[in-house]
């Protein structure tokens, strides 16, 4: 068991940080490029313990990986060019992986087993295992597949139209993961538009693909061209600095190749209702994503509402939004967020009960929570829960507290962002 202690900032985080590749874009890059057919170059990839899991999988199922300074070369060979794996394959801690997956395993011609570590087997997989066997595909596990490891014999899939009941880019992404291995075309409709980023690379890779409102169609069985992917800075990675810089006086801290993704990019529109001091410039685009710069300066924060509707663009950001919210004047609700309920930790309940131990009033809800802005932040002993994301947002809060912030169990911050507390050291450095 690991431990950080994050002592109160006594200058400006000033400075420029690279933060990891995008998580979501590194593991579908990965997929994709091993579902291709000659070679796919990933430039810029995420180097957590979540998509590098995800590389071991492709691995054991025959893919040709060989990395060079810049990223990654992957040797696809084509959508049935996977080979039976001798053993059981670990996505570790990431649910994107498994889920992702799970799609193309269920379309796949032998037997084969995903699993992942403690916190992953009790996440639920019942939601891209029921329209997996509407499909066709023969999958078991336990409690009747709602639960990993997953069991897929392998099939002949037919496409479906299906509506999910939630929306959910991983159940979306696996569907039509699913569906390029399926005879006709598939149709997968959400509630509410979940991110994009499946649909962005598909396109972008020539798979026939349309998309009309919440709606997305794949035509199966069509073979793809390996091409180069840029893999921007993941936001979520970048939400972190982006409220460090925010509540720390006098900071300035440039983000450079931030992921602009427009279903990403609710991080940006509740900080900027909570009148953050956020600038975008360079733009542009790649690999079929919106990327660009982000400079982020100080600034008085006040309470704001995150309703249901914003909920799918910040989902992986509400742990971080709520130590905004207890630094801003006045009131925060946030409603609709029970998805977060069943991510790596309960994080509803896990941000209620260490933001509580640092002097953080709130009231904890089934669907959020209420924070009480303009808190007085107090050090204490805190636990991470197993989530990267708890122990990260846990640390911006230690940097305007009264005294340190100890957070105990922190080794699982390499899923997502190794190095982190490093880069928040050094923008601390440059202000001497």
């Amino acid at each position: 068991m690991s431990q950080l202690s994050i002592a109160p900032a006594t200058r400006p985080l000033i400075g420029t940080v690279t933060v990891p590749g995008d998580k979501s874009i590194t593991h579908r890059a990965l997929i994709l490029g091993a579902l291709a057919e000659g070679c796919t170059r990933i430039t810029g990839y995420s180097q957590g313990e979540d998509c590098l899991n995800t590389l071991r999988v492709i691995r054991d199922l025959g893919s040709d990986v060989q990395e060079f300074s810049d990223g990654l070369d992957v040797t696809g060979k084509g959508l049935w060019g996977f080979t039976e794996p001798s053993k059981e394959l670990d996505c570790g801690n990431s649910g994107t992986g498994l889920r992702l997956l799970a799609g193309v395993l269920a379309g796949q011609k032998f037997f084969s087993i995903l699993t992942g570590d403690g916190s992953l087997r009790g996440r639920p997989m019942g939601r891209v295992v029921k329209p997996l066997r509407e499909m066709g595909a023969t999958i078991s596990g336990r409690r009747n597949g709602d639960l990993a490891p997953l069991a897929f014999q392998g099939g002949a899939l037919q496409a479906i139209k299906y509506e999910s009941p939630v929306a959910s880019a991983q159940i979306k992404s696996c569907v039509l993961l699913a569906g390029l291995f399926a005879k006709g075309t598939t149709t997968i409709t959400e509630p509410m538009k979940s991110r994009d980023h499946s649909e962005r690379m598909l396109k972008y890779l020539g798979v026939p693909l349309q998309v009309e409102g919440c709606s997305v169609q794949v035509e199966g069985q069509k073979s793809f061209e390996g091409k180069p992917i840029v893999v921007p800075g993941d936001i979520s990675a970048a939400a972190f600095f982006l409220v460090a810089a925010s509540i720390v006086p006098d900071s300035e801290v440039l983000l450079n190749g931030i992921g602009l993704n427009p279903e990403r990019t609710g991080i940006l529109d509740v900080l900027s209702a909570m009148g953050a001091d956020i600038t975008i410039f360079n733009a542009r685009d790649e690999s079929g994503e919106p990327m660009g710069d982000l400079r982020v300066r100080a600034s008085r924060l006040r309470g704001t509402t995150i309703g249901p509707d914003l909920i799918p663009k910040t989902i992986d950001e509400l742990p971080i939004l709520c130590v905004a919210a207890a630094l801003a004047e006045g009131e925060t609700r946030i409603t609709g967020a029970q998805e977060l309920r069943v991510k790596e930790t309960d994080r509803i309940h896990a941000m209620a009960v260490e933001l509580a131990k640092i002097g953080v009033l709130l009231e904890e809800q089934p669907d959020g929570l209420v924070i009480q802005g303009g808190s007085t932040v107090f050090g204490a002993q805190c636990q991470s829960y197993g989530d990267h994301r708890v122990v990260m947002s846990l640390a911006i809060a230690g940097l305007v507290a009264k005294e340190p912030v100890v957070i105990e169990d922190v080794d699982c911050v390499e899923t997502s962002f190794p190095g982190f507390h490093g880069k928040l050291l050094d923008l601390l450095t440059n202000s001497r």
